[in-house]
């Protein structure tokens, strides 16, 4: 997502590197080119116009100081708007009462289910959570049972009445909530092809019964510009507190994450980043446009870091890289740590100048860790730890352990090998690294 639209503003700023001061005549390209990039995105062309404008107006507005070129000033207005555009600042959710209820609604087919699901886990892992999970999808065939699958492999509670009037079961749900000292009740309502009467009318009644502190919409990120129309219409019968955009790690243009906070003042709370249960990040409209510009997102990084990575390993396995005594043993310790993040390409297309050096085109095949695991189990705790005792009989030991061959074996040491001596450098401040 985003990185056809990023390089195309990357190129448009590229037009007025170089010159003396900005003028109206020598960012006019830039801008065509930026409007162009947006509209393609399905950027509302009524947010395109007003985002131009408003770059020109303080683009030629302003003096070109001597601290920043020409360029990095209209790099710093492009992105300046793109942060208000998205929201400006990270509307977190409403943590406050107990329990607290968060209604999700939304058409069908936008994966308001595995949402719940999502949001379920992000709750107990980043806040440590006691959610619930309340099935009220008594239409779409197998929707409870998809909910008490996910509610069964979180291992998180799923409250369910089978087909009764979903008014009956968010009663009982939030009864059983209180008296179960439950922190978040997460209600996965029915959705419909289209916005029609019957369905408002249920959700009313819902959120009638229960209140809840938190009415979200869930949508597809690769609807389009219909997308508006049906954050109007749920809010303007439901009073949404916030939206959440599912499937942007897929091929969809973007422009739906640009229009939706300008058009109809709900923010975006959170992305889908991935179909994985872990796959829900909290939308920060900085971040989103250090990334569009593709300028990075380390804060990003370091949150997932943070979320998965024991503090404790991470900081001996620091102090062994810097000692030089790194081993095999730390290095699987490490491989299993890293396989957590997720897919490493797409923690790879969060640095900065990622599309730049082509990261973005990078694919990594998952099989290729976990034949690098398979070789390191096949040795014995003391070949891990003393790697240089691994002479022809123990490789091919290794290599039939393992179902890998001899050269995969050799290869693998000596990129370790290569791998501690870089640390090494770095560590003792001999190699100064290339950013």
């Amino acid at each position: 997502m985003f990185e056809y639209m990023g390089d195309r503003l990357s190129n448009a700023i590229k037009n007025i590197r170089g010159m003396g001061k900005i003028t109206e005549e020598n960012i006019t390209d830039a801008l065509r080119e930026i409007r162009m990039a947006l509209l393609e995105a399905d950027v509302n062309y009524v947010v395109v116009k007003e985002f131009i404008a408003n770059i020109k107006e303080k683009a030629l507005g302003m003096e070109v100081g001597k601290s920043l070129k020409p360029d990095e000033l209209f790099i710093k207005l492009v992105k300046d708007e793109l942060v208000s555009l998205l929201g400006g600042d990270y509307v977190p959710l409403e943590t406050s009462k107990n329990p607290t209820i968060l209604m999700l609604v939304g058409l069908q087919g936008s994966g308001k289910t595995t949402t719940a699901g999502k949001l379920a886990n992000y709750l107990r892992k980043k806040h440590a959570k006691n959610p619930m999970l309340v099935a009220c999808d008594i239409y779409r065939p197998a929707a409870i049972e998809q909910l008490e699958t996910i509610g069964k492999s979180l291992g998180i509670d799923v409250f369910t009445e089978g087909k009764e009037n979903p008014v009956k079961i968010v009663r009982d749900a939030l009864e059983y909530a209180k008296a179960n000292k439950k922190d978040y009740v997460i209600v996965d309502t029915a959705g419909r092809l289209q916005i029609d009467e019957a369905l408002m009318q249920e959700l009313k009644d819902i959120t009638t019964e229960i209140n809840p502190h938190e009415t979200i919409l869930v949508i597809d990120a690769m609807m389009g510009q219909d997308a508006i129309n049906v954050i109007n219409g749920f809010n303007d019968a439901l009073s949404l507190t916030g939206t959440i955009l599912t499937k942007l790690d897929g091929n969809t243009k973007g422009g739906v994450a640009l229009s939706v906070r300008h058009l109809t003042n709900i923010p975006i709370k959170f992305v889908g980043d991935s179909e994985k249960l872990d796959g829900l990040s909290e939308f920060y409209p900085e971040r989103m446009a250090n990334r569009i510009l593709d300028m990075g997102d380390i804060l990003s990084i370091a949150d997932k870091v943070e979320s998965v990575i024991d503090e404790q390993e991470a900081m001996d396995t620091a102090r062994k890289m810097k000692k030089g005594t790194f081993d095999l043993e730390d290095f699987l310790t490490t491989l299993k740590q890293i396989k957590k993040l997720g897919p490493l390409e797409n923690i790879l297309k969060m640095l900065p100048g990622a599309r730049k050096m082509g990261i973005n085109n990078v694919s990594i095949n998952p099989k290729d860790m976990a034949h690098i695991e398979a070789i390191i189990l096949s040795m014995t705790p003391y070949e891990r730890r003393h790697p240089d005792v691994l002479k022809a009989t123990r490789k091919q030991r290794i290599a039939k352990g393992s179902g890998r061959s001899v050269e995969e074996v050799n290869r693998l040491l000596k990129q370790f090998e290569e791998m501690k001596k870089m640390m090494k450098m770095v560590s003792s401040g001999n190699m100064k690294m290339p950013f």
